[in-house]
């Protein structure tokens, strides 16, 4: 059995490494041989803190990821999300390998992001308005920026000192952020990245001028939501599965009859995207398995040859 610890996947992923193996994952999720199976939600001893599973297959992989999310980690000072894959041996039955991917998650996410940014949005698009300044949208940020000549990055936080650091990070890093509230960034921006655990939207709809490209990236469970359901109704819709976005993401509220596309059959080509230059486009991304899968074997290939 392979086994690729926390340490040894974090030392490894890349942004690189995670777009190319998530845009092939949601490729193959848009074909014809890729099987995905509803999300199993279970929750610990403390009913804050949970678990899923993600499992499904394709030609040539299958398996499941394990995620957890565990706010009570803020305490100890780690992320509150983890991962771990397991790919099967498919010849034999067992379990073939296990790779542990906390870290790699994040990237994983955050490509899924870059991905659908960079099929949908202007390729022209210059300023990203970004809700969130947790663990993962610093993540988020970084991978738009690789896709996207960002002029200018609008931070949208709820506490005005964690948003100022998280702002002080991007600068350092030679990102040209700063914050900002909720109605300017989104008016001004031709991206809005939402990457937080909101229950309700985190703006208006009509704040979004013609020709923005919107990326929700919290929405994975009953109950969430980031956007305006008015937004949704004037957007061209896309998602990572749409079976499953229209269950526990985003697109749960979608107009009754809207059309919801893989995003994967927009990059292959099969479907349109944008259209014009001024098509509003939403991505919904509630995490699908073979993201998981295809980032596992890659990290395998790069580590265990």
């Amino acid at each position: 059995m392979i086994h690729i610890t926390e340490e040894q996947s974090a030392a490894a992923i890349t942004h690189e490494l995670a777009y190319d193996a998530v845009k092939r994952a949601l490729v193959a999720a848009a074909g014809e041989e890729a099987r995905l199976y509803p999300v199993v939600i279970g929750y610990a001893s403390r009913p804050d803190c949970r678990f899923t599973l993600k499992s499904g297959a394709d030609a040539t992989l299958a398996g499941v990821k394990i995620g957890s999310y565990f706010p009570t980690n803020d305490a100890i000072g780690m992320p509150r999300h983890n991962s771990c894959t397991l790919l099967f041996d498919q010849e034999k039955g067992r379990i073939g390998a296990i790779v542990e991917g906390g870290k790699v998650n994040a990237y994983r996410t955050a490509a899924a992001d870059a991905v659908a940014v960079d099929a949908l949005a202007r390729a022209d698009a210059k300023v990203l308005a970004l809700f969130g300044t947790g663990h993962q949208a610093a993540y988020e940020v970084r991978a738009v920026a690789r896709v996207r000549a960002l002029e200018t990055i609008l931070v949208v936080g709820r506490n005005a000192e964690k948003t100022a650091a998280f702002v002080a990070d991007l600068v350092a890093d030679g990102l040209p952020a700063r914050a900002c509230g909720a109605e300017e960034a989104v008016r001004a921006a031709d991206i809005v990245v939402t990457a937080t655990n909101a229950m309700a939207p985190l703006f208006e709809s009509a704040w979004v001028k013609p020709g923005t490209h919107v990326s929700s990236m919290g929405s994975d469970g009953g109950g969430k939501q980031e956007l305006p359901p008015a937004l949704l109704a004037r957007a061209r819709l896309t998602c990572d599965l749409p079976s499953q976005s229209t269950s526990i993401g985003e697109m749960q509220y979608a107009p009754e009859g809207a059309e919801v596309v893989a995003v994967g059959a927009v990059v292959a080509g099969t479907v349109p995207g944008r259209v014009s230059e001024e098509d509003i486009t939403v991505f919904d991304s509630s995490g699908i398995s073979l993201q998981d899968l295809y980032m596992a074997e890659a990290l395998i290939a790069l580590l265990a040859a």
